[in-house]
């Protein structure tokens, strides 16, 4: 059975996005992996998509989305990467661990400042998830 991977940020645009993606490009055959945002901004800025094709990463069929169209309950792991404190939003039932890791966010930067954060979370997705999902 896969486990499941949630990515958290502010408008689910950016970071979070990029953390799905990411995730699924690496590790799609052991994790189920989504993203949401605090306050979804509603679209994904072109910036997102495109630094991620770069690297010959998909995007079709992402979305921006809020927290409420995710229960948070059924994840084993939930990835924050804004650091707000989302266990004051997850049930007392959760029974997955909760891991904040602050990335930058680079909403309205260029090219240059979406590339930094891709690398960033790339780095996070392939050598830091494999040992949170473990358990480590």
């Amino acid at each position: 059975m896969k486990k499941s991977v949630l990515f958290v940020c502010y408008g689910n645009a950016c970071r979070s996005i990029m953390g799905e993606a990411l995730a699924r490009h690496h590790w799609s055959d052991t994790l189920e992996v989504a993203s949401a945002g605090l306050i979804a901004l509603g679209y994904i800025p072109q910036e997102t998509k495109t630094v991620l094709e770069e690297i010959g990463v998909p995007t079709q069929g992402l979305y921006s989305k809020g927290l409420a169209e995710v229960e948070l309950d059924s994840f084993d792991l939930i990835l924050d990467l804004l650091e707000y404190p989302l266990e004051q939003l997850i049930s007392p039932s959760f029974r997955g661990k909760v891991i904040h890791w602050h990335v930058r966010d680079p909403f309205s930067e260029s090219l240059d400042g979406f590339r930094k954060t891709r690398d960033t979370i790339e780095w996070l997705v392939t050598e830091q998830l494999p040992k949170w999902v473990d358990g480590e």
